[in-house]
């Protein structure tokens, strides 16, 4: 018995090395090259778009911000890294980026086969479909035989099979490595449908003049819970962009904001004191300084803040608060304890 699992056991490690280049001291060579290479989408509204001139904005963009914030103390010392589905988890297992911010599902095989790590769940989703309403579908059991775009490399090609075997449906999937190429293609009526999480969707009907034309069926056939993702051989830069994305959420239940960082320094509430920096000792445990979250918050804002910004009700993708509420108005958005 001992014979068989020893082999299977090395084999399994060499691929972990394989899969996870050495890269210790992530925090020293962010801090010491002054600024964090962060791998986002290529262009997804509401969660990571470059303007006219270049510049990344996002629910996304804000994640990368928050952790240079909290290593180099300004949020805009970020180098933004343009990632497709099928490069984004290489470019990070490479190197080639420090983290991710890119919509990547938390699933058991990436965390055990690539050697990355997802160190906290930023936004709870799941997978659904978009037609155009001329078609007259009300379902997505009624998409049998249909066409439908997707996205090559990515859980939703999966999910999309699994789903069309479960029900019969025989779907015919037609793949682009380009999220751009596959909303455009069914924009163009190629395809019959089109499917991605409930954000994706939400943010390609945001950005198109005749969104009326388009309806999202009501199944949604997936949990996708998106995590920022960093290589698993680096347990202090995994901490710290952890707690990093902890503090936005914590602020949040804690009612600080970007404007009211300062004012709360002067607060008696222990959790506060910690969180703030006021009482020392945190950060310092992280390799980062005490005014770690502080300075996140200062200039980024709170989970809260951040999600109304970029992809609230009072953005063009409209989406409610819903799973993504804080765990006290019934959602899953929840900060362990800081002490």
């Amino acid at each position: 018995m001992l014979k068989a699992i020893f082999p299977a056991l090395t084999a399994i490690a060499l691929v972990a090395g394989f899969a996870s280049p050495a890269k210790a001291g992530t925090i020293e060579t962010i801090k010491q090259r002054g600024q964090l290479v962060c791998g986002v989408n290529t262009g997804n509204p509401g969660f990571a778009q470059p303007d006219t001139k270049g510049v990344y904005t996002g629910f996304e963009v804000d994640q990368c911000r928050a952790v240079a914030a909290a290593i180099t103390g300004k949020a805009d010392n970020v180098k933004y890294v343009p990632l497709t589905s099928q490069n984004r988890f290489t470019a990070l297992q490479s190197g080639e980026v420090d983290m991710l911010a890119r919509s990547a599902t938390w699933s058991l095989t990436r965390e055990s086969t690539l050697g990355l790590a997802f160190p906290v769940v930023t936004f709870y989703d799941g997978q659904a479909f978009m037609v155009n309403k001329k078609l007259n579908i009300k379902s997505a059991k009624n998409l049998k035989g249909a066409t439908v775009c997707v996205v090559t490399g990515s859980t939703t090609e999966l999910n999309l099979a699994d789903y069309s075997r479960a029900n019969h449906l025989d779907m015919k999937p037609i793949s682009f490595d380009s999220l751009d190429t596959v909303r455009d293609t069914f924009l163009a009526g190629r395809c019959d449908a089109y499917t991605t999480d409930l954000s994706g969707l939400a943010a390609t009907r945001a950005a198109i003049t005749n969104a009326d034309d388009y309806v999202i069926l009501p199944e949604v056939i997936s949990k996708e819970p998106i995590s920022v993702a960093v290589r698993q051989d680096d347990p202090a830069f995994l901490h710290a962009v952890r707690w990093t994305m902890y503090a936005l959420i914590e602020a949040e239940e804690l009612g600080i904001t970007s404007a009211t960082v300062d004012q709360h320094m002067k607060d008696e509430n222990p959790e506060t004191k910690r969180l703030l920096g006021v009482s020392p000792g945190l950060g310092t445990s992280m390799g980062l300084t005490d005014s770690w979250a502080a300075d996140a918050i200062r200039q980024v804002g709170n989970y809260g803040e951040s999600f109304e910004r970029n992809v609230g009700v009072k953005t063009p993708l409209k989406l409610e608060r819903g799973l993504n509420d804080q765990w006290t108005k019934g959602g899953l958005i929840y900060a362990p304890p800081f002490r």
